[in-house]
């Protein structure tokens, strides 16, 4: 058996079977979202994929609406940016689960380098210099 088709197959049965297991903390956390700011429950953030293609990674929104779309370690207090349980959702990594989603649509896989922002350019550059762009990016990687 490829040893890709293998992997594919785990990441979806992995995935539904955490998709089920999780669905009622899901619904709470987006209630809990929906109840404490204005916007949109998930936040759909440009990212860059496998073979340096782009694609919309879903994550649980922890910024206001209207937060500059940059790494948030660029951001002068990026405290003050968060909603009121964003700084929850994102030390539990919580906001994470919708990332699922990619993995089902084969965007991403469990472990693998984290997917680059769109306009994180000199990270793009150096990957590719590397050959990391050919790995399909991960929910978590070696760093983590």
């Amino acid at each position: 058996m490829d040893t890709n088709f293998a992997r594919r197959m785990f990441d979806i049965f992995i995935s539904l079977l955490i998709c089920l297991l999780l669905l009622i903390p899901c619904i709470i956390i987006a209630l809990m979202i929906k109840v404490t700011s204005k916007g949109k429950v998930i936040y759909w953030s440009e990212r860059i994929g496998k073979n340096n293609k782009p694609f919309f990674m879903p994550k649980f929104r922890t910024m206001q609406e209207g937060s500059p779309s940059v790494a948030t370690h660029l951001l002068d207090k990026p405290e003050t940016f968060l909603t009121p349980i964003g700084s929850i959702l994102r030390n539990t990594s919580l906001d994470e689960i919708p990332q699922i989603y990619s993995i089902i649509k084969g965007h991403m896989t469990f472990i693998g380098p984290r997917p680059a922002l769109y306009n994180q350019d000199e990270l793009k550059k150096m990957r590719t210099g590397l050959n990391i762009h050919r790995i399909r990016p991960g929910v978590t990687g070696l760093a983590q």
